[in-house]
């Protein structure tokens, strides 16, 4: 698929506009944040003031020691936080682990950022 395939609908891809790409994003929601820990992840969340929910990753090798399960741990949220875009409302949203993530099975592990995102749907934090 090329990228302006990919580009074109909003559905799909993660490209710059979706993501915390400073470190300053990121401080942010860190300073303040509402907290979900749900399945091995924990999430922070802030209202970013835009139209669109944007992401960040911070798993550390705290958490999953090994290259293989931190990219696995950041796969699947990607992945999930592409397929729930269109429902999320304007949140910088910073996604960790704990330690018990590199135990879970995918599957669990994806329907735990399901339960996060329909938190995040139901959620008021348009006043932060």
């Amino acid at each position: 698929m090329s990228a302006n395939a990919q580009s074109s609908d909003p559905g799909q891809g993660f490209g710059r506009e979706r993501r915390l790409t400073s470190a300053g994003q990121f401080r942010r929601v860190f300073v303040e944040p509402r907290r979900v820990v749900l399945g091995g992840f924990v999430v922070l969340y802030r209202s970013n003031g835009l139209d669109r929910p944007r992401l960040g990753l911070a798993i550390s090798k705290k958490c999953a020691r090994r290259a293989i399960d931190r990219n696995r741990l950041k796969r699947l949220a990607r992945e999930s936080f592409r397929r729930a875009y269109r429902r999320l409302p304007g949140v910088d949203i910073v996604v960790m682990c704990t330690p018990r993530a590199t135990a879970e099975s995918n599957q669990r592990l994806f329907d735990a950022l399901e339960q996060v995102w329909i938190h995040l749907e139901s959620s008021s934090c348009v006043e932060s």
